[in-house]
């Protein structure tokens, strides 16, 4: 990598999945153990040589891009960031076809809501044409897989297989050593209108630039995280927590609340009569009286009272107060189950 790599992010999609926390807030800047989903997909990229050089291309909506513009500026200042909008959904191939003023050179890519940990220290090594990051799972049917021959040359990739004899799943994380090739596979993608539903997915794009005899190679990963529906948010945030993001000795040291590691409490949180734990994550500014909580994500400014809550995810700001089992509030709700 002889030029500053760029990685691009696309993360325009509306969020249905995650409704209604998304109605008010781009879905990357959902807590999530301490920090964003966002600040965890920038994290997969901490060993990449050369980062400091890279450019960094976000594909985003127009809703989205004061929130994630201000964020970005605020926590991130060292970052780069080139944004590029979205308006129309037609896919992830669009996505960076949109971006293709910004991206020259090698170029990585990662969706916006999955996770993987991975070590990026190889890629000055690679001198074919991109790599597919996968995972073997028991069953791959909801997934697309690589297809590899004996050399360990990926043949194509394949949506949604009808078996699980080939269980590597990829993850929605690539790297092209040539942007300008991927675009010229776009462009030819979209003349031959291989679409569904009127969006262009990039493992379709992939497969035309294999067709073409280009050279790919898998690169395994042994965590890859899903932060795209309430459910997996929930278990991811369990993954993290359990894995490098507990801070259970601090969170210990408030008054007024029993921990039940792991767990993630800030500084600035304000806690009176509360067990929180196991895999509870609060963010900043959060206030709570009288409330057990467990496997439960809490967003910031979040007001909590005389409440049991397990398995729920409580937007920014909101006011909940006598409400027991599971919850799931999008930002500046009221919820009062007291009289």
């Amino acid at each position: 990598m002889t030029e500053p790599i760029s990685i691009a992010i696309p993360m325009a999609g509306h969020g249905t999945r995650m409704r209604p926390h998304t109605w008010s807030k781009a879905k990357p800047l959902i807590h999530l153990a301490g920090k964003t989903v966002l600040d965890y997909v920038l994290d997969q990229f901490r060993t990449l040589p050369g980062l400091s050089s890279a450019r960094w291309v976000f594909i985003i909506s127009p809703f989205q891009l004061e929130q994630v513009q201000e964020y970005m500026t605020r926590v991130h200042p060292e970052k780069k960031v080139e944004y590029v909008i979205q308006a129309v959904m037609r896919g992830q191939s669009d996505a960076l076809y949109l971006a293709r003023e910004f991206l020259h050179g090698p170029m990585l890519m990662s969706f916006s809501d999955t996770l993987i940990e991975t070590d990026l220290s190889f890629l000055p090594e690679v001198k074919h044409d991109g790599v597919a990051w996968v995972k073997s799972i028991p069953d791959p049917r909801r997934f697309g897989v690589a297809e590899v021959n004996a050399d360990g040359r990926v043949t194509r990739l394949v949506e949604k297989p009808t078996d699980i004899h080939n269980n590597r799943a990829v993850v929605g994380f690539y790297y092209f050593k040539s942007a300008k090739l991927l675009m010229s596979a776009i462009e030819e993608q979209m003349q031959r209108g291989i679409s569904l539903k009127g969006e262009y997915f990039l493992t379709d794009t992939i497969n035309v630039m294999l067709e073409k005899s280009a050279h790919f190679s898998i690169h395994e990963v042994q965590t890859w995280l899903d932060a795209g529906t309430r459910d997996s948010l929930l278990e991811t945030n369990r993954y993290l927590l359990d894995h490098g993001n507990d801070n259970s000795a601090e969170a210990a040291k408030h008054p007024g609340v029993r921990v039940v590691p792991p767990v993630f409490i800030p500084a600035d949180a304000a806690l009176e009569g509360c067990t929180l734990g196991p895999n509870v994550s609060l963010a900043e500014g959060v206030n709570l009286r009288n409330v057990i909580a467990s496997d439960a994500i809490i967003e910031r400014g979040a007001h909590v009272e005389e409440s049991t809550l397990t398995h729920s995810h409580l937007g920014r700001d909101v006011s909940v107060r006598g409400a027991h089992g599971q919850l799931n509030i999008g930002d500046n709700s009221i919820v009062d189950l007291t009289s």
